[in-house]
């Protein structure tokens, strides 16, 4: 009789104590919490069209992609690749952005592009990088990476790009040579490139080469 009052009196005691530390446990698991570290938004294979002042600008597709609204520096993350279209006025596909992994800064209105970067804009012209950052509050893109740029007429190669976000007018900072996109033998980072069209269209290693497009070519 005495063990089982002992007993009864053990669990009571337990009964007391255990409620008490899953309560603790609860506790110090919201204080570790970072709303600042916490994704606002997580969206799954994502196709969606972005506007601006009721006009639409780009679509965006992406295996996956994550809002973090309460960041220090709000941004969009894109961990698995984007694939980006810009339109005209007119929603023809003017321009194309690819990369393995994105982010965009809201506030800044930057996007870091990231992973065998590839631009495209109409009608032929290639650009590509590792890295190209594109500021969309100045109306720029640029890049301290190399760079390797196809056109109808030219292939151009160097380390360091600026340019205006339509790719009409922009240059590269460090060329390492133009070649004649028609040669057959050219491989982009080959180790050993082809011979340079002209001793005119091969720059010194710290003289940009600004390129400016046909303004009536869109």
């Amino acid at each position: 009789m005495r063990l089982s009052a002992w007993a009864f009196v053990t669990l009571t005691a337990a009964s007391l104590i255990l409620p008490s530390c899953r309560e603790e446990k609860k506790i110090d698991i919201a204080s570790r919490l970072n709303p600042k570290k916490m994704a606002t938004m997580t969206t799954v294979n994502v196709a969606t069209l972005i506007s601006d002042s009721g006009v639409i600008q780009y679509k965006i597709v992406s295996p996956l992609w994550t809002v973090y609204d309460q960041a220090d520096t709000p941004y969009w993350n894109f961990p698995k690749g984007l694939y980006l279209q810009k339109y005209d006025p007119y929603f023809h596909v003017i321009a194309t952005v690819a990369a393995d992994s994105a982010k965009y800064f809201k506030n800044q209105k930057l996007w870091r592009l990231d992973g065998n970067v590839e631009l495209t804009k109409a009608p032929k012209d290639v650009f590509l990088s590792q890295q190209l950052f594109w500021d969309q509050g100045r109306g720029k893109i640029y890049s301290d990476s190399f760079m390797h740029i196809e056109t109808e007429t030219h292939v151009l190669e160097g380390i360091g790009f600026e340019s205006n976000e339509n790719l009409t007018s922009y240059r590269v900072i460090e060329p390492q040579g133009i070649f004649p996109v028609n040669r057959a033998d050219f491989q982009p980072g080959a180790s050993q490139a082809p011979e340079p069209v002209s001793a005119q269209s091969s720059p010194g290693p710290k003289e940009a080469v600004e390129v400016k497009a046909d303004p009536n070519k869109k």
